[in-house]
Formats: C-alpha cells, sequence, structure tokens
C-alpha cells in the first residue's frame, strides 16, 4: 500500500467514524433525554444511551490527547447528564480531531506514542495501529448503542461502512 493510500485509508475511516456516530446519536436524541438515560441493564459496557455516547467521546478524546503527548489521568464522558449536553464538546472534540488526521504525513505512521492509561501504566505503541483501534472500538460501542435502541423502540438505521459509502457515491 503506497503512504498515499494508507493516508488515504484512515481519513475516509475518520469520516465514517464521525457520520456513523452522528447517525446514531441523532436517532438516540430523537428518542428523547428520558429514554436515553433509561438504564438498559448490567449487560452493556455502560447501562444507558446517554452514558455510552458519554464513552465514545470520552475515547476519543484521550487518544486524540495521547496522540498529542499528553496522558489524562481520567477517562472523560461520565460528566454528562444528557444527550444534548455531549453535542458540542463533541463537535469541538471532531473538529480538532480531523485537523490531526488531515494533518498527518506518512512518517507519523510510524511515530511511536509514549502514554500512560489512567492508571498511570506506561506504554509504547506505533501511531498507526492506535489510528484503526479508536474507530474499531467506537463500531463495538455503536453496535451496543443499537441493540439498546432496538430494545427501547426498534431497530436504528444502519451504520454499517458499505451504507456510508454508497450514501458518500450516490448510490444509496
Amino acid at each position: 500500500m503506497s503512504d498515499a493510500t494508507a493516508l488515504d485509508l484512515v481519513r475516509g475511516l475518520y469520516d465514517y467514524h464521525r457520520w456513523a456516530n452522528r447517525r446514531l446519536f441523532d436517532v438516540a436524541t430523537a428518542l428523547g433525554e428520558d429514554l436515553a438515560s433509561r438504564d438498559v441493564g448490567k449487560q452493556f459496557s455502560f447501562p444507558t444511551i446517554r452514558r455510552m455516547f458519554g464513552h465514545l467521546y470520552g475515547a476519543d478524546w484521550i487518544w486524540l490527547s495521547r496522540w498529542k503527548g499528553t496522558s489524562p489521568t481520567k477517562l472523560s464522558g461520565a460528566e454528562f447528564a444528557t444527550l444534548a449536553s455531549i453535542r458540542t464538546p463533541w463537535d469541538d472534540l471532531e473538529k480538532e480531531q480531523r485537523a490531526f488526521v488531515e494533518a498527518l504525513t506518512p512518517a507519523d505512521f510510524a511515530r511511536v506514542i509514549d502514554y500512560k492509561n489512567t492508571e498511570g501504566k506506561p506504554f509504547k505503541l506505533v501511531l498507526w495501529p492506535l489510528l484503526q483501534h479508536v474507530p474499531n472500538h467506537a463500531t463495538h460501542h455503536r453496535s451496543e448503542i443499537a441493540t439498546m435502541i432496538t430494545m427501547i423502540s426498534g431497530s436504528p438505521p444502519d451504520t454499517g461502512i458499505n451504507s456510508y459509502l454508497l450514501l458518500k457515491t450516490g448510490q444509496h
């Protein structure tokens, strides 16, 4: 794979990541705050739709922070009392994340990221797989959110990458 193709792949993956998060977030918002805050069960990573979206925000935030050289000691996301309160900080974070991804060069993929987890344990990993981790991690939690929404009100629209590509290319 050429360097230009790898950059395009990462940028496209993050475009998809933002689209899928927003598509599901809009469906959840339409349910209303009461349903988005309803405890759906301990079988999920987080028991409410609102808290699950807070976690998605927090994961994007902590990884971007790490890539930029800081290691937060606390994962953000639990502080949001409503879905509506997540949107503005997430919009700002998406802009910052997009700028970071757009500024990447092929040499950045091999850059070693030194960071500590929230407990202070140090790690060193190359940026390339970490860039893949964030959208992959979100796919897991979006599937949980989709299941939660299905339990509450019916199946949400597809957020698969194929649906995104067909929409983006006008083939939907």
